[in-house]
């Protein structure tokens, strides 16, 4: 009879240590662990490692250098470059969602394929004392034992028991293999979940970069630019909200830097909007929005210190009491679509033909959003950026 199988969890210092390791399957597992080991230290992937990416040049149209492009050149390229950042957040968020329920579906295998073995080893346990009572008896065929006993009968009766007995052994192996056979399906379903996670934590890398190249692209260009320059863009920016609507608290003294100040510049502005949201979850949904004001622009991040636009949302209708997806593209399918022409407050707003951004509709064409990095949330018009549909969580 061979070893016990081990039934209990190891320490969770890697997806693969109780499950992978020898047969056939070692190339490929080792390919799996090298990739996981990879990526488990993808989160703290951050700018300063990732501006050692190679990056290429900016040039415009005509190929002049970046330099010598006007400030409203640089503008629209970095406006372009956010853009382009905020499809490879998106990605990056759905990714990262995806790797995060492979993380708790592995977790979950892990427990099962520990429970199915602890019983496997029950039944290992329970053959071997049939079998050592078997060696004890002597193993003499029934047919000898019945010439030698000196009570036949006796050995008749006590055969019969033996009999049962053997059809209970032959229950026990039965149910030996079946328990053996599962605890094998779930260590597959396991290992493929692994390899499925490494899949997952590649593309989150990928995306990762992705990111942080343009953004640091787009600072590059900014870099260009003098302080008054900058200045002079940022205020264009924030005029484009509305007056006195895409500064914070912080930026005019007024405000705890959580949009105390700009909510003190709209007098009545929350109770007007939540008293027009057509139902009280879509009404606490703008009140969490406007609350929100001021705090800055991380992208992948869903608050409570900084939003990505699709982390403000699902945090803001968390609050409503409604789960919203992750991503963009996932959040435009939570509810039924709404004609422009109909939106009330606590609609989602998504923008560009990607659905690559999104807002919170606060009513009078206006929307809370977290615009990009150096823009805090803020409320600005929704014809600021190319409309492309609206939704209301259902």
């Amino acid at each position: 009879m061979t070893a016990t199988v081990a039934s209990h969890r190891k320490p969770r210092q890697h997806p693969l240590a109780s499950l992978t390791g020898g047969g056939s399957r070692s190339a490929r597992t080792a390919r799996t662990a090298a990739t996981l080991a990879l990526a488990g230290a993808a989160p703290t992937f951050g700018l300063a490692q990732a501006a050692a990416a190679p990056s290429p040049p900016d040039f415009d149209a005509a190929g002049h250098a970046a330099h010598r492009l006007t400030p409203a050149q640089v503008k629209n390229r970095v406006d372009a470059l956010y853009q382009e950042a905020e499809v490879a957040t998106q990605s990056y968020n759905g990714a990262k969602d995806s790797a995060d329920t492979a993380r708790e579906e592995l977790s979950r295998l892990q427990d099962e394929a520990a429970r199915r073995t602890g019983k496997l080893n029950a039944a290992r346990a329970e053959l071997g004392a049939m079998a050592a009572g078997q060696y004890r008896s002597g193993g003499i065929d029934p047919t000898v034992r019945l010439l030698l006993s000196a009570d036949p009968q006796r050995y008749l009766d006590g055969a019969a028991v033996l009999e049962r007995t053997g059809s209970h052994q032959a229950t026990a192996v039965a149910g030996y293999a079946r328990r053996l056979g599962s605890v094998r399906q779930v260590r597959q379903r396991a290992e493929d979940t692994v390899e499925r996670l490494a899949d997952t934590e590649a593309q989150l890398k990928k995306h990762r970069v992705t990111v942080v190249h343009k953004l640091d692209a787009a600072e590059q260009l900014l870099s260009r630019l003098t302080a008054e320059q900058r200045q002079r863009m940022t205020a264009r920016d924030g005029a484009r909200s509305g007056p006195g609507q895409g500064r914070t608290g912080q930026e005019d003294g007024h405000g705890d830097g959580h949009g105390g100040g700009t909510l003190s510049r709209l007098p009545g502005a929350v109770g007007a909007a939540a008293a027009q949201a057509p139902n009280p979850r879509a009404a606490r949904a703008v009140s969490f929005a406007y609350s929100a004001l001021g705090k800055p622009y991380v992208w992948g991040a869903t608050g409570p210190a900084g939003y990505d636009c699709s982390g403000l949302t699902q945090a803001a209708w968390k609050a409503g009491g409604v789960a919203l997806p992750r991503t963009t593209y996932t959040q435009i399918s939570s509810g039924p679509r709404v004609a422009r022409s109909q939106l009330a407050p606590g609609d989602l707003v998504f923008f560009y033909s990607g659905i690559s951004h999104v807002g919170i509709y606060v009513g009078d064409g206006r929307m809370i959003h977290a615009p990009h990095p150096g823009a805090p949330v803020r409320i600005a018009p929704i014809d600021q950026m190319p409309f492309a549909a609206a939704t209301r969580p259902a």
